[in-house]
């Protein structure tokens, strides 16, 4: 307990108040508040996924050697090491604080234009000149830039192109429904059905897929809200515009209360390699007898999408 209050204050999120090692008002309340500053479930309580941001937030670039392994190392660091080569103009991809293989590419990249060694390592040698160089380099990564552009270059139909469409359970035959609806698109389908956020963006970055939906449904809800990724100080510009044409369209259908967009950094949304959403429904009563409509609704919305899949 001691640990996760140090962890908390650390991160900028001081408990003060409680005593060391009990977890009463205040810990909840800034365990809230590091949950909402980081895109994770709000619920004041320390589980899995807010421990290991907690120990991701610990992390500063320069606390260890950073390079490519599997599992791949993740943190604050690597968040500042890709933000800092895509300042530069190297595409270290999303600014996602996972250190995969674009971000090993554009390390071994910039190494080689600043004349250093090339072996994918981030260490003193490459801090210092990073440092260096990027004193003049622009205030923003490229990388929503990059991602923007990709889409607009990119087809603007379904046809040919691979949509993953993911339930994490009791969802199956809304799934297969939405499948269906998109079987006169041209789109191929790839059906995840597992419980774990993950393992469904494994999947679906092994499926080569174009565009990521998932669909859930919550017990307590009462409506509709879709999370798309943000994270690191930036989000990204398609998954912002599925997450709003969602909103738009699933509520409508359902007859249900709109639940609004958020950035997050589930592991689903951070993890996968193309616009990705999850979209939370309820009540379930609801989805079930308007499965039909709610699976017109999400088609016509990737259409949508396809034809413009980013904000001007």
């Amino acid at each position: 307990m001691r640990d996760l209050q140090r962890r908390l204050a650390s991160a900028g999120f001081d408990p003060a108040g409680d005593a060391g090692g009990r977890f009463d008002d205040q810990t909840e309340t800034a365990c809230r508040a590091f949950q909402a500053a980081r895109g994770l479930r709000v619920d004041g309580v320390c589980g899995q996924q807010t421990w290991a941001a907690l120990v991701e937030a610990g992390y500063r670039l320069g606390d260890r050697l950073l390079y490519r392994r599997y599992p791949p190392l993740r943190g604050d660091d690597v968040a500042d090491l890709q933000r800092r080569l895509s300042t530069l103009g190297f595409d270290a991809g999303r600014v996602d604080g996972i250190l995969g293989e674009r971000t090993e590419h554009a390390l071994a990249d910039f190494q080689r234009n600043a004349g250093l060694t090339v072996d994918g390592i981030c260490g003193p040698t490459t801090i210092q000149t990073l440092d260096r160089m990027g004193r003049q380099a622009p205030p923003q990564p490229v990388a929503p830039v990059r991602e923007r552009e990709e889409l607009r270059s990119g087809p603007r139909t379904l046809d040919g192109r691979t949509v993953a469409v993911a339930e994490s359970g009791g969802l199956a035959a809304l799934v297969r429904e939405i499948e269906r609806a998109l079987a006169t698109t041209g789109a191929m389908v790839v059906v995840l059905h597992h419980p774990e956020g993950s393992s469904q963006a494994a999947a679906a970055n092994a499926a080569g897929a174009d565009v990521f939906v998932g669909v859930a449904v919550e017990p307590d809800a009462e409506g509709c809200s879709t999370a798309y990724f943000s994270g690191h100080g930036g989000a990204s510009p398609g998954g912002l515009r599925l997450a709003e044409l969602l909103q738009a369209a699933v509520p409508n259908a359902l007859d249900v209360k709109d639940g609004g967009s958020r950035g997050m950094t589930l592991p689903v949304l951070r993890e996968t390699r193309m616009p990705a959403v999850w979209c939370e429904l309820g009540p379930p009563s609801v989805v079930v007898q308007r499965g039909a409509e709610l699976a017109a609704a999400v088609a016509g919305v990737l259409v949508q999408w396809a034809a413009a899949p980013c904000a001007d």
